[in-house]
């Protein structure tokens, strides 16, 4: 099968033909269609997330047919649409996974960087962390759901029921986000970079109320802000941004070094909370209301030998969306 693979990080993927993977005990052979491309890729890419199995297929944003069950394996049937997510696999024993708290296991296995992940033609998951995708998206729009989605989704719920709602960094999550609070009835400011039009412009056509540059508080104080731009000096930027009581939301997986604040942008009981990964729970949440959120997907697509191609275009800021590999046939 054809697959990209990171050899080292900080190196672009290598484009090789490598042996189709087989299914073990619990696990699915899925006959990959497509694979978003998520910046978490990228900071596996770029060595910003330490100690990646190498060499790695990245790719967490997997939408394809289940073609071979593994032994144990009922969930799903042979022909079974199903979606991949960063969450590849837990250890069920820990006392976060007791609680039901997967998301922050201790011995977990992530798709992508420690499972290889699918940007590639063929690939294997455990089948109870994958999901089954609703038949209102197809295949291309499906993909950025299963991280900008569900990643965004979970940021969502953690900044409780804010009204006035900041987020910082329109792309592939902010613009799934932005749909989902609309149809809430909240009211979405998206902070871009500064000089971005072209961003400002698309949030404003999902509903934003207001669009301007990260460099400006705002034209209101804001109930809660969600950071997906992995960009620390974001943070203070963001409390100074809310109001009193207002929570600020980091969504990212790495960000860079928050610079120091003054304590009284902290005061009065303002907030700051990280998001880490995903559960199930929240996949079945998010799937359940996406049958209900008429969710428009911003998409290209390319082919999978240009994944250097789509990461660096991800890693300068010049995709709107989200980017889509398509495996060949597809």
């Amino acid at each position: 099968m054809q697959a990209m693979q990171l050899d080292r990080p900080g190196k672009p993927l290598a484009l090789r033909d490598v042996p189709v993977p087989r299914p073990g005990a619990g696990e699915v052979l899925i006959r990959v269609h497509c694979c978003a491309v998520c910046r978490t890729d990228l900071h596996v890419v770029d060595g910003e997330l330490p100690n990646p199995k190498l060499p790695i297929i990245p790719g967490h944003e997997i939408v394809g047919t289940v073609a071979e069950l593994g032994p144990g394996v009922d969930r799903f049937a042979i022909g079974s649409r199903v979606g991949v997510p960063w969450l590849g696999r837990t250890c069920g024993a820990c006392r976060f996974c007791r609680d039901g708290r997967e998301n922050l296991c201790d011995r977990p296995g992530f798709t992508g960087y420690t499972i290889d992940g699918g940007y590639a033609e063929w690939t294997v998951a455990d089948a109870r962390y994958c999901f089954a995708i609703p038949d209102r998206f197809d295949d291309i729009a499906a993909a950025p759901l299963l991280c900008a989605g569900l990643i965004g989704f979970r940021a969502l719920r953690k900044a409780g029921d804010a009204r006035r709602l900041g987020l910082y960094g329109f792309g592939a999550a902010a613009h799934i986000v932005a749909q989902i609070a609309t149809a809430e009835g909240r009211e979405v400011y998206a902070f871009v970079r500064p000089g971005d039009e072209t961003a400002a412009a698309f949030a404003r056509s999902l509903g934003a109320v207001w669009a301007g540059p990260s460099d400006t508080p705002g034209p209101v104080p804001l109930d809660a802000a969600i950071l997906f731009a992995p960009v620390g000096a974001l943070v203070p930027a963001a409390l100074r941004a809310v109001a009193k009581g207002g929570r600020v939301v980091a969504a990212g997986i790495h960000m860079s070094d928050i610079p120091s604040f003054p304590y009284e942008i902290l005061w009065h009981e303002r907030e700051i909370v990280s998001v880490a990964n995903l559960t199930r729970s929240d996949g079945k949440g998010f799937f359940a209301l996406a049958e209900r959120v008429p969710i428009a997907c911003e998409t290209e697509r390319l082919p999978l030998a240009e994944a250097n191609e789509a990461l660096d275009r991800l890693r300068a800021g010049r995709l709107t969306g989200a980017a889509v590999l398509t495996m060949p046939g597809f």
